[in-house]
């Protein structure tokens, strides 16, 4: 197996002026150009009033990131980490100070401090990363939050270097980390949700997890779904983790005006609500926003765009386009996909998962990545029945497994 610099991460709590101040118990594998989340967190809750949270490295004392005032200040911080150092500002009502750093360099190493200042309490943990050799185990998802409505179904992307061979993967744990629930865990070649909330609501694609494509398809989403979710893969010995925000729930104008005619209508009203639903020019497409998709050369990833059922009819026509040079990247019309009018350079590498259409599943899943797959893409959905046309785009960025 190819060797690579992966980096160690171990937390020490440490206990100042009586705030306990947390992190794991033990250590995590993070490779380079890799996001990892430093974890810093409290078991009381703190009042925002005067919260302030400081994420140093020590030696240097470089400002990683600050939060003061009620707000992260990123004109405060080092140079060197801006857009790269993330914080979770919704999570600090879950007692959640952790830091997520993205595009791990080989300067990155070193110790860094999580300091809790609260009233005339404060506390630290630090968090050390050291490199060393050890075989690769690269694991991506999306470098930005992912925006949806109540209702709609999402996908959660996470991969691997597909380098992996199939029978090396242990375990791969899907988790909400802000609650620290277990969302899926797939082991023993079976994936599996244990938590009442998720059961029968997620699902990996099951074909796609031998090329190393581990994504969540989250079904129905419910405004208590809105957070922050890791993907943590084990295989041969090692464990790598990527994270997603899912962010922005809310209904959408459609779902209330259903909601109102529903509550107030009887009889062929509410057929007429129904009708009016599935109508709606701002109804009928999940089209989530996933910009600035990290992806490595040679993997899978998958695009998510998702239509209403009641939109799957004979005369749908759903297109996924380049947005730069209106390329097309795969059709289906007349019930059917059609690979044969699809740009050459997407043959055999772009598919639709044809079971999951009957479920309105359009998502896309493009196949061994090159450098020139970067850009934008945009998921149309055209209905002559109901004159529907809404898109969903996604931006894929290479990511350097070097």
């Amino acid at each position: 197996m190819e060797l690579l610099m992966f980096m160690f991460v171990t937390v020490i709590p440490l206990i100042s002026d009586g705030l306990i101040v947390k992190g794991p118990s033990g250590p995590l594998v993070a490779p380079l150009g890799s996001s990892v989340v430093l974890p810093c967190s409290v078991d009381e809750l703190l009042s925002v009033e005067g919260l302030e949270v400081e994420w140093r490295k020590t030696g240097s004392e470089t400002l990683v990131h600050l939060y003061q005032d009620g707000e992260s200040r990123a004109e405060a911080q080092q140079q060197d980490y801006h857009n790269r150092a993330h914080f979770f500002t919704e999570e600090i009502q879950h007692k959640n100070f952790s830091l997520r750093l993205d595009d791990l360099r080989a300067e990155d190493e070193g110790l860094y401090k999580c300091t809790v200042y609260s009233q005339q309490e404060s506390g630290e943990t630090v968090v050390q990363i050291k490199v060393d050799n050890v075989e690769r185990l690269l694991v991506s998802g999306s470098s930005r939050s992912i925006s949806a409505s109540v209702g709609e179904d999402v996908t959660l992307n996470c991969s691997v270097d597909s380098h992996i061979p199939p029978e090396d993967f242990e375990e791969v744990s899907w988790k909400k980390i802000d609650e620290d629930i277990q969302v899926l865990l797939y082991q023993n070649n079976e994936a599996h949700s244990s938590n009442e909330r998720y059961i029968d609501r997620v699902e990996l694609f099951t074909a796609e997890i031998p090329k190393g494509n581990f994504s969540l398809r989250l079904k129905s989403i419910r405004t208590e779904d809105k957070g922050v979710y890791m993907c943590e893969v084990f295989a041969g010995g090692l464990s790598a983790n990527a994270t997603v925000v899912l962010e922005q729930l809310g209904f959408s104008a459609s779902h209330i005006m259903v909601l109102i005619l529903c509550i107030s209508a009887s009889g062929s009203a509410l057929l007429l609500c129904c009708l009016i639903y599935c109508r709606s020019p701002t109804k009928g497409l999940f089209g989530q926003q996933t910009y600035g998709q990290y992806f490595y050369l040679g993997s899978s990833v998958v695009l998510p765009c998702h239509v209403d059922e009641c939109l799957l009819k004979k005369k749908l026509k759903v297109e996924w386009r380049r947005k730069d040079t209106k390329t097309l990247v795969h059709l289906y019309e007349d019930g059917e996909s059609r690979s044969e009018k699809q740009h050459q350079d997407y043959q055999d590498r772009a598919r639709f998962f044809t079971d999951d259409i009957e479920h309105g599943n359009f998502s896309l899943c493009l196949d061994n990545l090159r450098a020139e797959d970067a850009g934008e893409y945009i998921c149309k959905v055209h209905s002559d029945l109901f004159t529907v046309t809404r898109t969903a785009e996604t931006s894929l960025e290479p990511r350097n497994s070097k």
